[in-house]
């Protein structure tokens, strides 16, 4: 069974504690690596790779929910930026180290957008632990990637919201769309936005009303449609629309929603597409 906070409990641990300590002592740095990862691992042995020399381990201990106040406190001061993100990120890092992290301006190149990214500052605002104001403070911050982090958190203040609803950054639009807290006003305001993505974003979020999935369904793009096809709080009438539409694969969208009528599938069911016949056909 697993524990109170998620972590498996000893029946599902394959090795016991005395395994798992000598593995600890291992001179391969990468059986200590795992052993540091393993959610089986206790807080004593993870304090005993704390100190690790090789900065891997501890960022598997940071990352370890199992890891200790203790450990974490003394990993948040590690001089590897790798392991303090870790820290960061992990579910049991309490606000006080999460507000001494959100000023970390640690960087790491990121070879795929070409730009330095604050591995550190993202990773506090992503933790559910993080305090409001702290919250508040990243949500300015002058990096997108920061502020777009800060936007997936799902204790960001309405404040903060409706100001960043208007960001120019799209990834930060993004994230708020896709927030499970965001509020139905916000999500009709960003289901305008001119970004596609932002659109499509907003039409899969649950909270979204039914007013703002209609327009969604006549959007511009039909990859906004398709989306909207497949959240269940459409409405029929607009389910009956877009499973006529030209693109197959809104069609096959419809005929996969867990609100399509049975009319609107036996007619998919002999569409003159395979892919689309095949979706209706399994829900028939």
């Amino acid at each position: 069974m697993p524990g109170s906070d998620g972590a498996p409990g000893r029946s599902e641990c394959g090795k016991d504690e005395e395994d798992l300590a000598e593995l600890a002592r291992s001179y391969d740095w990468h059986v200590r690596r795992r052993v540091a990862w393993n959610p089986c691992t206790p807080a004593e042995i993870l304090n005993s790779l704390v100190m690790d020399a090789v900065q891997w381990v501890r960022e598997a201990v940071a990352g370890n929910a199992n890891a200790s106040q203790a450990a974490l406190e003394r990993l948040a001061n590690d001089n590897s930026g790798y392991v303090r993100a870790a820290v960061a990120l992990n579910s049991r890092t309490g606000p006080v180290i999460l507000e001494m992290l959100a000023g970390d301006e640690m960087v790491d190149y990121d070879s795929t957008l070409q730009k330095n990214r604050y591995l550190v500052k993202e990773a506090v605002a992503r933790n559910k632990n993080i305090n409001p104001v702290t919250l508040a403070f990243l949500s300015r911050d002058s990096d997108e990637h920061v502020r777009a982090a800060a936007a997936s958190n799902p204790h960001l203040t309405v404040e903060a919201m409706n100001r960043m609803v208007k960001d120019v950054s799209w990834l930060v639009r993004d994230n708020i769309a896709k927030n499970p807290a965001t509020p139905e006003d916000l999500l009709i305001y960003l289901s305008a936005d001119r970004i596609m993505d932002v659109r499509a974003t907003a039409a899969v979020n649950p909270r979204t009303p039914a007013a703002a999935l209609s327009l969604l369904a006549a959007d511009k793009s039909w990859e906004v449609r398709e989306v909207v096809a497949r959240n269940p709080n459409l409405a029929g009438k607009d389910l009956e629309d877009l499973s006529g539409h030209w693109s197959w694969m809104v069609r096959e969208a419809v005929a996969q929603n867990p609100q399509a009528p049975a009319e609107i599938l036996k007619r998919l069911a002999e569409d003159k597409d395979q892919s689309v016949q095949k979706a209706a056909r399994s829900r028939l």
